[in-house]
Protein backbone atom coordinates (compact mmCIF):
# COMPACT_ATOMS: atom_id res chain seq x y z
CA UNK A 1 0.00 0.00 0.00
CA UNK A 2 3.17 2.49 0.52
CA UNK A 3 4.21 1.72 -2.75
CA UNK A 4 1.21 2.78 -4.37
CA UNK A 5 0.97 5.98 -1.98
CA UNK A 6 4.13 7.09 -3.30
CA UNK A 7 3.33 6.73 -6.43
CA UNK A 8 0.46 8.49 -6.35
CA UNK A 9 1.72 11.12 -3.94
CA UNK A 10 5.16 11.95 -6.68
CA UNK A 11 3.19 11.84 -10.11
CA UNK A 12 0.44 13.85 -8.91
CA UNK A 13 -0.07 16.45 -11.85
CA UNK A 14 -0.20 19.66 -9.14
CA UNK A 15 2.61 20.20 -6.03
CA UNK A 16 1.89 18.99 -2.67
CA UNK A 17 3.11 20.49 0.91
CA UNK A 18 2.54 19.80 3.71
CA UNK A 19 3.16 22.20 7.26
CA UNK A 20 2.64 21.64 11.04
CA UNK A 21 1.78 23.87 13.73
CA UNK A 22 5.07 24.65 13.73
CA UNK A 23 5.26 25.76 10.15
CA UNK A 24 8.12 22.55 9.36
CA UNK A 25 7.81 20.99 5.87
CA UNK A 26 6.84 17.92 6.75
CA UNK A 27 6.17 16.60 3.53
CA UNK A 28 6.73 17.87 0.19
CA UNK A 29 6.14 15.86 -3.28
CA UNK A 30 8.52 16.31 -6.57
CA UNK A 31 6.01 18.70 -8.42
CA UNK A 32 6.22 20.85 -5.24
CA UNK A 33 10.36 20.62 -5.16
CA UNK A 34 10.07 21.96 -8.92
CA UNK A 35 8.17 24.72 -7.94
CA UNK A 36 9.77 25.69 -4.89
CA UNK A 37 12.92 25.20 -6.92
CA UNK A 38 11.89 27.95 -9.56
CA UNK A 39 9.60 30.27 -7.48
CA UNK A 40 9.41 31.80 -3.94
CA UNK A 41 6.73 30.07 -2.18
CA UNK A 42 4.29 33.63 -0.93
CA UNK A 43 4.62 34.50 1.87
CA UNK A 44 0.54 34.33 1.79
CA UNK A 45 1.25 30.75 2.37
CA UNK A 46 2.87 31.59 5.92
CA UNK A 47 0.40 34.58 6.66
CA UNK A 48 -2.91 32.54 6.31
CA UNK A 49 -1.21 28.95 7.49
CA UNK A 50 -0.37 30.38 10.94
CA UNK A 51 -4.13 31.82 10.35
CA UNK A 52 -5.51 28.67 10.27
CA UNK A 53 -3.72 27.42 13.19
CA UNK A 54 -4.85 30.14 15.38
CA UNK A 55 -8.33 29.53 14.53
CA UNK A 56 -8.02 25.94 14.95
CA UNK A 57 -6.35 26.68 18.59
CA UNK A 58 -8.93 28.80 19.19
CA UNK A 59 -12.03 26.44 18.30
CA UNK A 60 -13.23 29.08 15.69
CA UNK A 61 -12.06 27.55 12.44
CA UNK A 62 -15.34 27.18 10.82
CA UNK A 63 -16.62 30.73 11.71
CA UNK A 64 -13.47 32.12 9.97
CA UNK A 65 -12.90 30.07 7.38
CA UNK A 66 -16.47 28.79 6.23
CA UNK A 67 -15.37 27.78 2.48
CA UNK A 68 -12.77 26.73 0.60
CA UNK A 69 -9.28 28.64 1.29
CA UNK A 70 -7.59 28.99 -1.81
CA UNK A 71 -4.82 31.77 -3.10
CA UNK A 72 -4.52 32.41 -7.07
CA UNK A 73 -1.13 34.40 -7.40
CA UNK A 74 0.71 35.36 -10.57
CA UNK A 75 4.82 35.63 -10.52
CA UNK A 76 6.96 38.13 -12.49
CA UNK A 77 9.12 35.56 -14.30
CA UNK A 78 5.94 33.00 -14.66
CA UNK A 79 3.94 33.15 -17.58
CA UNK A 80 0.88 31.27 -15.75
CA UNK A 81 -1.15 31.79 -12.98
CA UNK A 82 -0.58 29.67 -9.99
CA UNK A 83 -3.38 28.87 -7.76
CA UNK A 84 -2.63 27.22 -3.94
CA UNK A 85 -5.73 25.39 -2.30
CA UNK A 86 -5.94 24.45 1.23
CA UNK A 87 -6.58 21.69 3.11
CA UNK A 88 -6.97 21.45 6.75
CA UNK A 89 -6.43 18.18 8.98
CA UNK A 90 -7.76 19.48 12.54
CA UNK A 91 -7.38 15.86 14.49
CA UNK A 92 -5.37 14.11 15.75
CA UNK A 93 -2.79 16.01 14.66
CA UNK A 94 -3.30 19.42 12.93
CA UNK A 95 -1.76 20.07 10.02
CA UNK A 96 -2.50 21.97 6.48
CA UNK A 97 -1.92 20.40 3.10
CA UNK A 98 -1.19 23.04 0.51
CA UNK A 99 -1.69 22.06 -3.36
CA UNK A 100 -0.51 24.16 -5.72
CA UNK A 101 -1.41 24.00 -9.58
CA UNK A 102 -0.82 25.57 -12.37
CA UNK A 103 -3.04 27.36 -14.64
CA UNK A 104 -0.93 27.73 -17.68
CA UNK A 105 -1.16 28.92 -21.08
CA UNK A 106 -1.14 25.37 -22.62
CA UNK A 107 -4.20 23.87 -20.66
CA UNK A 108 -6.18 26.69 -22.52
CA UNK A 109 -5.05 24.57 -25.74
CA UNK A 110 -6.11 21.49 -27.51
CA UNK A 111 -2.62 20.02 -28.06
CA UNK A 112 -3.86 16.60 -28.67
CA UNK A 113 -5.14 18.26 -31.80
CA UNK A 114 -1.55 19.61 -32.53
CA UNK A 115 0.00 15.97 -32.09
CA UNK A 116 -2.29 14.35 -34.18
CA UNK A 117 -2.22 17.20 -37.16
CA UNK A 118 1.82 16.99 -36.58
CA UNK A 119 1.68 13.45 -35.90
CA UNK A 120 4.25 14.00 -32.88
CA UNK A 121 4.81 11.61 -30.47
CA UNK A 122 3.13 12.10 -26.83
CA UNK A 123 6.54 12.32 -25.42
CA UNK A 124 7.02 15.25 -27.95
CA UNK A 125 3.72 17.03 -27.11
CA UNK A 126 4.98 17.30 -23.39
CA UNK A 127 8.01 18.87 -24.44
CA UNK A 128 6.30 21.20 -26.74
CA UNK A 129 3.35 21.93 -23.38
CA UNK A 130 5.77 22.85 -21.21
CA UNK A 131 7.70 25.14 -24.27
CA UNK A 132 4.06 27.06 -24.76
CA UNK A 133 4.30 28.01 -20.92
CA UNK A 134 7.72 29.37 -20.83
CA UNK A 135 9.88 26.63 -19.76
CA UNK A 136 13.96 26.53 -20.26
CA UNK A 137 15.15 23.10 -21.97
CA UNK A 138 16.57 22.13 -18.19
CA UNK A 139 13.16 23.14 -16.68
CA UNK A 140 11.75 20.67 -18.81
CA UNK A 141 14.53 18.45 -18.44
CA UNK A 142 13.59 18.54 -14.89
CA UNK A 143 10.05 18.63 -14.99
CA UNK A 144 9.85 15.27 -17.29
CA UNK A 145 12.76 13.44 -15.69
CA UNK A 146 14.88 13.28 -18.94
CA UNK A 147 18.25 14.94 -19.95
CA UNK A 148 18.59 18.27 -21.41
CA UNK A 149 20.09 16.85 -24.43
CA UNK A 150 17.01 14.52 -24.76
CA UNK A 151 14.67 17.64 -24.56
CA UNK A 152 16.89 19.54 -27.29
CA UNK A 153 16.44 15.93 -29.96
CA UNK A 154 12.48 16.19 -29.08
CA UNK A 155 12.52 19.75 -30.05
CA UNK A 156 14.76 19.42 -32.88
CA UNK A 157 12.36 16.51 -34.31
CA UNK A 158 9.31 19.09 -33.66
CA UNK A 159 10.92 21.41 -35.86
CA UNK A 160 11.28 19.54 -38.09
CA UNK A 161 7.62 18.14 -38.03
CA UNK A 162 6.22 21.40 -37.95
CA UNK A 163 8.51 23.13 -40.38
CA UNK A 164 9.44 25.79 -37.66
CA UNK A 165 13.05 26.94 -36.89
CA UNK A 166 12.98 27.76 -33.17
CA UNK A 167 10.89 28.30 -30.38
CA UNK A 168 9.21 31.60 -31.14
CA UNK A 169 7.56 29.49 -34.74
CA UNK A 170 6.88 26.80 -33.02
CA UNK A 171 4.56 28.95 -30.35
CA UNK A 172 3.25 31.02 -33.05
CA UNK A 173 2.39 27.95 -35.18
CA UNK A 174 0.79 26.58 -32.30
CA UNK A 175 -1.82 29.58 -31.33
CA UNK A 176 -2.89 30.21 -34.26
CA UNK A 177 -3.53 26.45 -35.38
CA UNK A 178 -5.24 26.16 -32.15
CA UNK A 179 -7.59 29.23 -32.20
CA UNK A 180 -10.91 29.36 -33.04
Amino acid sequence: MTEIKDFVLEGMPVGAIVYNRRMDVIFVNRRAELFLRRHKAPDELKVISERIFSALESRRFEELFPGEIVLHKKFEESPSNWMFMFRVRKEPVPCISIFISEMSTSSALDLNAVRRQYRLTRRETDVVRRVVDGLKNLEIAEELNISEQTVKDHLSNVYMKMDVQNRLGLVSLILKSTSP
